[in-house]
């Protein structure tokens, strides 16, 4: 054999053994790969699904827990509320009506007064000259007055006895007419000037609160200050203005209509701490086009002075009330695309949804107009899992 041959048959011998060893090698992976994933399909998963089946808890069976509530029937009250402002019935600002030195302030700042009370005093003695002086004219032409009558009575006589011309007669008939004329206008002078003396004592033209010295003792005051003396605000009763929207106006008419009265409480800003109660007075003529609602005014007699003039309240009117309304906490009424419903409890502790009709709502209670009775039970809280029919474990108010 030739060494050409030899080295021919070896390159065969060695290229066969390395196709044999891949094969080989590939055949190991592919038997290992579909071990592996038979084990995988076989053993854990069958276990794990087992588990699971075993010990996965089932939650349409599992009780949900809830808070319930028994729907009552009681007298519900309906209210209306809107804010307002505190109006003073009459607001005042005193002013002298005379000039002069102001002598004396007869007032305390916020004191209570009523009408024709002492405020101040302006010096009085040139008005009491100018009364003096006029008196003294009025005492001179009734004097030039009496003698004049005296002479038309003479020659009156005279004329009789025709001693004397009708023309001198008729002349002094004239003259008396004429001093009378000036009695009336003396009298008159004394009159205005009674009335200058008077409107150096001030006095308050109407009952109510004083506020603030808007001048001092000492200062001489004229007639045409623009800001006079004190601002004086009736409070003893005192107005509240208030808005309400348009669409609730219809049953205050109704009310007003029928002669009955209808009652309004003023709370404070926070609308907690009640202030005064009152009664509604008057209902603007006109509703506002750009905010939609209707000014309204109530009146409250305000004894103990808790409203002030400006001050800021919220409005609660009394309506009406509904008797024997059946009513809910509001947190018991629950909303869908299709409306509003309840979840009521049944015998066997399971849940109705139940279709409802609201009425007003008053705190935290409202009013059902239909289809629930007094003593069913509703649900308050837990409402997440709950559905028709759905089983549930009650459990206080607050407790979940």
């Amino acid at each position: 054999m030739s060494q050409n041959n030899l080295h021919q048959d070896l390159q065969t011998t060695t290229h066969y053994k390395r196709n044999i060893g891949l094969v080989l090698g590939l055949l190991f992976i592919f038997v290992s790969i579909g071990f592996y994933f038979t084990y995988k399909t076989k053993t854990p998963t069958t276990d794990v699904s087992n588990t699971q089946q075993t010990h996965a808890p089932d939650f349409h069976d599992t009780p949900t827990p809830v808070s319930v509530e028994v729907a009552s029937e009681t007298d519900f009250p309906i209210y209306l509320n809107g804010l307002g402002t505190v109006t003073a019935l009459r607001t005042v600002t005193v002013k002298p009506r005379v000039d002069g030195e102001l002598v004396k302030i007869s007032f305390t700042e916020g004191q209570l007064v009523k009408q024709g009370d002492l405020l101040a005093e302006i010096d009085p003695r040139s008005f009491e000259i100018q009364l003096q002086q006029a008196e003294g004219q009025l005492i001179r032409d009734e004097a030039l007055l009496k003698n004049a009558q005296l002479d038309q009575q003479r020659y009156q006589k005279l004329l009789e006895q025709d001693s004397i011309a009708a023309q001198q007669t008729m002349t002094q008939a004239a003259l008396v007419k004429q001093y009378e004329g000036l009695v009336t206008m003396d009298k008159a002078q004394v009159n205005n000037a009674k009335l200058q003396l008077s409107y150096t004592h001030i006095t308050a033209p109407i009952s109510g609160k004083v506020g603030l010295r808007l001048i001092d003792q000492g200062n001489i005051v004229h007639t045409n200050d623009s800001t006079g003396l004190v601002i004086i605000t009736q409070l003893q009763p005192v107005t509240v203005i208030f808005t309400l929207a348009e669409d609730q106006i219809q049953p205050i008419l109704k009310r007003l209509r029928s002669n009955q009265t209808v009652t309004i409480t003023a709370f404070d800003r926070g609308g907690k701490n009640s202030l005064a109660e009152g009664k509604l007075l008057a209902i603007d003529n006109q509703i506002d086009p750009l905010t939609g609602t209707l000014k309204l005014k109530a009146q409250f007699d305000n004894l103990d002075s808790r409203l002030f003039a400006n001050q800021f309240v919220n409005i609660r009117m009394h309506l009406e009330t509904i008797k024997n309304a059946i009513q809910i906490s509001s947190s018991a009424l629950q909303q869908d695309t299709q409306g509003q419903f309840v979840y009521v409890v049944k015998a066997n502790n399971t849940v109705e949804l139940r279709r409802v009709k609201k009425g007003a709502i008053e705190g935290d209670k409202t009013w059902i107009e239909q289809n629930l009775t007094e003593g069913e039970m509703v649900i308050i809280e837990g409402f997440d899992r709950l559905k028709d029919g759905s089983k549930i474990d009650m459990t206080p108010p607050n407790k979940l």
